[in-house]
């Protein structure tokens, strides 16, 4: 009998994965992609273990492959990273600056997945794109080897006039939300960003899986904001709101908390001890925040080298 072609494997490899085959990684016996399920069982032997979740964004391989070694239990790809490792503000991954689904799906297939092991990553997606079919993209996320997704760029963290421009031109928070509850249908593990908690009920209805309690951009740095933000005993009301809302929603979600004043491994304790969250998302705080810290310190020991002996 004759063997099947390999593009008759690879078909059957997708359809088997497309009915929920379990994971790891058929071909390599580990590593992504996950499905749902067992994204979930992991997270959830975290908790068991009596320890936080911790997620983390990388804009580049060697953030996520260190991140990794870290003990982070998600990574999360999303068009701000490439902005931020570039040395700005993260906030550009929200301007029209370029394609955000395209950069995510590219530091993802070139950069982080050939050098994340075994965490499952996480590709950031911008629901409200008006070119892409979304379950279609959904569809190329699943297949590049994503074990689920989140919203970035999210208007969850637009107010004003604009956020409401947004919401009445059909660009709003809702496309989101439709985007996950679609996802969830295609067995994808989703993480979301919400800014209130209206946006984290209707996001523990669409059948999120974690919902994160976004409270501002993340403070300190050379690129991160000083005024623009909360106190951390506002950041704890704040994501206790959100937190208390989706649980109510949904008693199985799990909440986590991110940004404004929780920069350091010590405010996300603050916060965790505060209000019915179980870890922490850290992108500016875990990732950039290294980098500044760490880079010139080593750069000032190189330069208080002696110099060579004197001929």
């Amino acid at each position: 009998m004759s063997r099947p072609s390999l593009k008759a494997d690879f078909a059957s490899f997708f359809c088997t994965f497309s009915r929920g085959r379990t994971m790891p990684n058929p071909w390599t016996g580990k590593g992504n992609p996950y499905t749902r399920s067992e994204v979930l069982d992991r997270l959830h032997a975290t908790l068991r273990a009596g320890k936080p979740i911790i997620a983390a964004g990388a804009g580049t391989g060697i953030s996520a492959k260190f991140l990794e070694k870290g003990g982070v239990d998600l990574i999360i790809i999303y068009n701000s990273g490439r902005f931020r490792m570039a040395g700005h503000g993260s906030t550009a991954g929200l301007m029209a600056y370029g394609d955000a689904n395209a950069v995510a799906m590219e530091i993802g297939e070139f950069e982080v997945l050939p050098v994340v092991e075994e965490v499952p990553v996480i590709c950031g997606v911008h629901a409200s794109d008006p070119r892409r079919r979304m379950w279609h993209w959904l569809g190329r996320v699943k297949e590049m080897g994503f074990s689920g997704v989140n919203n970035f760029p999210t208007h969850c963290i637009v107010d004003g006039q604009f956020r409401q421009i947004l919401e009445e031109t059909g660009m709003g928070f809702q496309k989101e939300v439709d985007m996950i509850g679609l996802a969830r249908r295609m067995d994808l593990f989703t993480i979301v960003y919400v800014g209130n908690a209206d946006e984290a009920r209707a996001m523990a209805k669409a059948g999120a899986d974690v919902v994160i309690a976004h409270v501002g951009t993340t403070i300190g740095g050379s690129i991160g904001v000083t005024n623009a933000t909360c106190s951390l005993d506002d950041a704890v009301v704040r994501v206790q709101a959100i937190a208390r809302a989706a649980l109510d929603e949904r008693s199985d979600v799990i909440c986590l908390s991110h940004g404004g004043p929780i920069c350091t491994p010590a405010d996300a304790a603050y916060v965790n001890e505060r209000a019915d969250v179980v870890g922490f998302v850290g992108a500016s705080s875990l990732e950039r925040l290294a980098f500044e810290q760490s880079l010139p310190e080593l750069a000032r020991q190189f330069k208080n080298i002696p110099l060579g002996r004197k001929k």
